[in-house]
């Protein structure tokens, strides 16, 4: 690709949300590729082949990227999302040792594994469990720590749809209304004649391959355009997210089906910020961050003009990932704080248009939807899920009164190679703290 390191732009694919290796490449386990035991960036300085930098990819490759994850602000540039001056709001504890051992059978498969078990196949860095709001299961890996903050990948464009439904239940955003009307730049993109509901709903119709086998599929300019490196002299594409939205062209018709494409987050990133006067960085901060009393700021990476990734820059504390799970089951209410509308939660909650979605071909989320960004498995206990390449997750299950926030760091970026023992993973969990005497 020219007048840009391929290494570095397909990094930015990953966090994007995009698969960048082939599922039937065989990697090191999880043992094996233990970032801590690795020693990754260990020493003053650390040796040669120990040393992970963003400028020529290595921080994503596997498995560095394990340890990456974990420390994106010491490789990139971002911006801080601010939790306030208030005191954190404590989390109750009621440990189940016991959940270590139970069992469940993942899908496809005849054999049923433990949950300490299913920690290790699908790489999980940390995994912080809630029921009734008490945490009954908390556990680290690797190099991530209790005060640790992880890259939470496509879990942000979930933050970024319930600011959009936020702000539609206040009344400073209207859905029906096209994205021009917000922001007359995008007139002339596929975006300009989509409504903001489509958006929120990723159901529009724009140019958007993801095919990163093919040099000028137009992932490749939205890498380029966010990377934050300096451009090469040669250069002549777009030098931002703002510039690279505009050059969206339309491919079929808005409104007739399910497309999961990252551009349609930064577009909606882009229609918040000029309604609100404050960056989704700020936004989120002053409408949900300062008000839930979490441990720790978290970040987000940004482009070279300091626009904050809206489709997958945003980084966290788990026990705070956590928080924000346990507010949206308690119907927007947490730490006193009525934070998001009920209605807010009930529409996620009903989901999405099932047949649009259905288009998308996942084989393994038959019967699902997108609402808002949220993904809604419209299974008997009406659980509903964000989701992040390479294992992030954030799982409510509002029968069994059960919210499992997970960091991880994968091998393969899609959720297709986690979520067979994921998905039953989460059920299993859910059924049991459901069932306890």
């Amino acid at each position: 690709m020219k007048g840009i390191g391929k290494l570095a732009s397909t990094t930015l694919l990953a966090l994007a949300g995009f698969s960048i290796v082939s599922a039937n490449t065989t990697f090191p386990d999880a043992i094996e590729s233990d970032p801590a035991a690795l020693q990754w960036m260990v020493g003053s300085p650390p040796p040669a082949d120990k040393i992970i930098r963003f400028e020529d990819g290595s921080y994503f490759q596997f498995p560095a990227m394990r340890w990456s994850v974990s420390h994106f602000r010491q490789l990139m540039p971002t911006v801080n999302v601010s939790r306030g001056l208030v005191a954190p709001q404590p989390l109750n504890e009621n440990i189940h040792a016991d959940i270590d051992q139970l069992e469940f059978t993942p899908i496809n498969s005849e054999e049923p594994v433990t949950w300490a078990e299913s920690l290790l196949l699908n790489y999980t860095d940390g995994i912080v469990v809630l029921h009734q709001g008490d945490v009954v299961y908390e556990r680290y890996l690797g190099v991530l720590k209790p005060e640790g903050q992880h890259g939470a990948m496509s879990v942000t464009k979930t933050f970024i749809g319930t600011l959009a439904a936020l702000l539609v239940a206040e009344g400073e955003l209207e859905p029906s209304l096209r994205v021009d009307h917000y922001v007359p730049e995008l007139a002339s993109s596929a975006f300009g004649s989509a409504t903001v509901r489509e958006l929120m709903d990723m159901t529009t119709g724009i140019r958007f391959s993801e095919d990163y086998s093919d040099p000028n599929a137009e992932v490749w300019a939205h890498a380029a355009a966010g990377n934050p490196l300096p451009k090469p002299a040669d250069y002549s594409g777009p030098r931002s997210y703002y510039e690279f939205l505009q050059t969206v062209q339309p491919e079929g018709e808005h409104g007739e089906a399910f497309h999961y494409r990252t551009a349609n987050t930064d577009a909606l990133g882009w229609v918040l910020a000029r309604v609100t006067g404050e960056s989704v960085a700020s936004l989120l901060s002053n409408r949900i961050w300062q008000k839930l009393g979490v441990e720790q700021d978290a970040y987000m990476s940004i482009d070279s003009i300091g626009t904050p990734f809206a489709g997958g820059g945003l980084n966290l504390g788990l026990r705070d990932l956590a928080r924000f799970g346990e507010m949206v089951r308690n119907d927007g209410v947490y730490n006193g704080h009525q934070i998001l509308p009920a209605t807010v939660v009930q529409d996620i909650r009903s989901g999405g248009d099932k047949d649009k979605f259905a288009k998308a071909g996942y084989q393994l989320l038959e019967g699902w939807s997108y609402r808002n960004m949220w993904w809604v498995t419209h299974n008997e206990n009406g659980a509903f899920m964000a989701r992040g390449v390479h294992g992030q997750a954030l799982y409510i299950d509002p029968t069994a009164e059960v919210v499992i926030a997970r960091f991880a760091s994968h091998p393969i970026a899609a959720n297709s190679a986690n979520d067979p023992v994921s998905l039953p993973a989460y059920a299993a969990l859910a059924n049991y703290l459901m069932n306890l005497p």
